[in-house]
């Protein structure tokens, strides 16, 4: 096999020449695929942050910190967390073709002291250890993998997952297999499948008496990404899954409303403009992120090495920033619906905020934003702008 070496952050690995100009290694040998740098920057500095939290906490040393990268492939993600944060670190694949990779860019970094090597199904290498850190990186859904990082992970949870189309509804039916919730293909389809994913790992987790809080999530390009603080209990899984409901929807006229419970009655007029209501869910209806942690993360990004440095700030902030609830508006379906050219953004913000809302954009798009205002008042406010 032809392979070629890539440098990232300040990690050499050796992966699969690809075929074409797009650099992606075929799926079917070794996956590597460059676009997801950015992905692996922002993981490297936010894997960073919460392991210095939980060496403050709880005294322990980065060096005793267990990550685990359960679905490796050439193992850069893994490798990359291994050598720029100085965690204790497991990298897992079922292929043998992988595993030999992994061994030869383990000895190039010479990482041979900090980073363990394994070959078997990532849900039995879960089931078989704990770790403080469990990142699942699939080619594709996660679903099958959470139940066994429910069992090992003990205080930190990272997940990508790829199949957005299931998530954000293009595909129902696989949607519903695979993550037991029935999503809206609209305009906020983004963060609907972020939040048809952490309801998904939600309820796993909770079958396991544990709870997961949501410190960062974000919708980048054609992945999703989820990081999640992890606490044992029973009652604090009862209290998480109080955050779980549907979202009532009018696509008529873009009204919405969250309906908390799983066990929800729903109104079939929409009492905007009464049209018929659709409703999607059961999903994730709380924070999507920490203040406290995506300045933890801002820390580390400027502090590191990264390919990706500024894109990776733009979004962490843009995360920071986002008003804290479901689900965000976009202005050029709202223009569109009332019959008018799209105003500046930020004269729309801010006369949304001069006439006492909450408003903020939001890192879903350049279109998108966020406001506690009733959808009648948001499209008044634009038409005042026009």
């Amino acid at each position: 096999m032809k392979t070629r070496t890539v440098i990232e952050g300040n990690t050499r690995v050796e992966v699969p020449l690809s075929e074409d100009s797009s650099g992606i290694s075929s799926p079917s040998t070794v996956f590597y695929n460059p676009e997801m740098e950015l992905n692996r920057d922002i993981t490297v500095a936010a894997t960073l942050a919460y392991a210095l939290t939980i060496s403050d906490e709880k005294g322990i040393p980065l060096s005793e910190i267990k990550y685990i990268d359960a679905l490796s492939a050439s193992g850069i993600r893994g490798l990359r967390v291994a050598n720029e944060t100085g965690i204790n670190t497991t990298l897992n694949d079922w292929s043998n073709e992988a595993y030999e990779f992994i061994l030869k860019n383990i000895e190039m970094n010479d990482l041979a002291e900090r980073v363990i090597a394994t070959r078997k199904n990532a849900n039995v290498a879960l089931h078989e250890n704990k770790y403080h850190i469990v990142d699942l990186d699939p080619f594709g859904t996660p679903a099958p993998f959470l139940n066994a990082a429910s069992s090992s992970t003990i205080s930190f949870l990272e997940v990508t997952a790829t199949d957005t189309a299931p998530l954000c509804g293009a595909h129902l039916k696989s949607g519903i297999r695979k993550y037991s919730s029935v999503p809206l293909n609209n305009e906020y389809h983004s963060e609907m499948g972020i939040r048809v994913l952490i309801g998904k790992i939600v309820r796993e987790f909770a079958s396991n008496d544990k709870a997961i809080y949501p410190v960062l999530s974000h919708a980048t390009r054609h992945y999703l990404r989820i990081y999640a603080e992890v606490r044992r209990g029973a009652k604090r899984a009862d209290r998480m899954m109080e955050n779980m409901g549907f979202i009532e929807n009018c696509q008529h006229c873009g009204f919405r409303e969250p309906l908390y419970g799983l066990a929800v009655h729903s109104q079939y007029e929409c009492p905007s403009c009464k049209s018929p209501m659709s409703i999607a869910g059961p999903l994730w209806l709380g924070s999507l992120h920490s203040r406290v942690f995506c300045n933890g993360v801002l820390e580390q990004i400027d502090a590191l090495q990264l390919g990706k440095k500024d894109a990776a700030k733009k979004i962490i902030t843009l995360c920071r920033e986002e008003l804290d609830i479901p689900m965000f508006y976009d202005q050029h379906v709202m223009c569109k619906q009332i019959g008018i050219s799209a105003p500046g953004m930020d004269s729309l913000i801010n006369k949304l905020l001069e006439k006492g809302f909450n408003a903020s954009r939001t890192h879903f798009s350049g279109t998108s934003f966020k406001t506690n205002a009733p959808v009648n008042d948001i499209k008044q406010i634009m038409r005042s702008l026009d």
